[in-house]
């Protein structure tokens, strides 16, 4: 599901592309973008016969709180066929080497009906594309995208997730009550998570359109109040990623041309704001996470995993 994504910069075309080889169909929700916007484009300039729009509106009073964003992947979910169905944000790639062992799995797993989808690892790329979170308590480490297709699943909340909702209504997008945890197994490789890695006005604005999406107001998007500049903070304390990229970003990180809007150095800027990832708090808990517990403790796990 997507909107807008042209005029804020999401990796939309390589996210497509990234897993492209592997579907069958490519199903997107395409919502109602502003006219400045150039999704489409972006999608038709693909030229694949595997893609199939589907054109939808995002009504965030029918669907307030995030829910939108679930609702718009339920749209699309709704059109697709055959056994895996495998689920992909805007901001979400798949590096190529990874695609044997991802249709292998799902060939594995296909006649294991106690297993109800597949749970990916997490790099979450902040600021530029040479620094990544991937074992820090302050983002989530594993998520599940791949499911099967099955109509009592859903997207849940804001769709960073999937529940099994057997009698659905769309109060259940955001409540626990009739609702269950997916089993899961685990694929052993990593989604690629752009969404941090922006230049800083076009991250703020992001943010801006994003927030509207929690709330219940009618103000259009365009009128809300954009947030002054982001700062990413003291991106000299971000790990640093040293293995490669999908292949399909190579162009885009050829573009990068905002490192001097950046703070490379260990020490936060005085008066800027602190992340979250650099509270005392979520850096004590990564430490502890790095010695004990490797899937985190205290952290956001909306599945039962198998032993697979």
């Amino acid at each position: 599901m997507v909107k807008n994504a042209g005029k804020l910069y999401y990796p939309l075309r390589e996210s497509i592309l990234s897993i492209l080889p592997l579907v069958d169909e490519y199903i997107i929700a395409v919502g109602d973008n502003d006219d400045d916007d150039n999704t489409l484009e972006i999608i038709d300039s693909i030229g694949s016969d595997k893609i199939k729009i589907v054109r939808t509106v995002w009504d965030k009073q029918k669907y307030p709180y995030g829910s939108i964003l679930a609702q718009q992947s339920d749209e699309a979910k709704k059109h697709c066929t055959g056994d895996w169905l495998f689920y992909l944000q805007a901001d979400e790639v798949v590096h190529e080497k990874d695609h044997d062992l991802i249709r292998k799995r799902c060939e594995e797993l296909l006649n294991d009906n106690e297993v109800e989808g597949l749970l990916f690892r997490y790099i979450h790329f902040w600021g530029d594309y040479n620094h990544a979170f991937t074992n820090n308590h302050a983002w989530y480490r594993n998520e599940i995208r791949i499911v099967r297709n099955n109509p009592q699943i859903h997207s849940w909340r804001d769709a960073q997730s999937f529940r099994v909702i057997p009698e659905f209504s769309k109060e259940r997008y955001l409540s626990k009550d009739g609702t269950r945890k997916l089993k899961v197994a685990r694929v052993d490789t990593n989604i690629y998570h752009y969404g941090w890695v922006r230049p800083p006005k076009l991250m703020s604005k992001k943010q801006t359109y994003f927030t509207d999406c929690y709330n219940d107001k009618s103000t259009p998007t365009e009128d809300l109040k954009v947030i002054s500049e982001i700062d990413f903070g003291a991106i000299g304390k971000v790990p640093k990623f040293s293995e490669s990229h999908p292949a399909i970003m190579s162009s885009l990180i050829k573009s990068f041309n905002w490192g001097n809007q950046l703070n490379y150095t260990p020490k936060r800027i005085k008066g800027s704001k602190t992340q979250t990832h650099e509270k005392i708090k979520y850096r004590l808990l990564t430490f502890i996470e790095g010695l004990f517990f490797k899937d985190g403790i205290f952290t956001f796990k909306n599945y039962n995993l198998l032993k697979r």
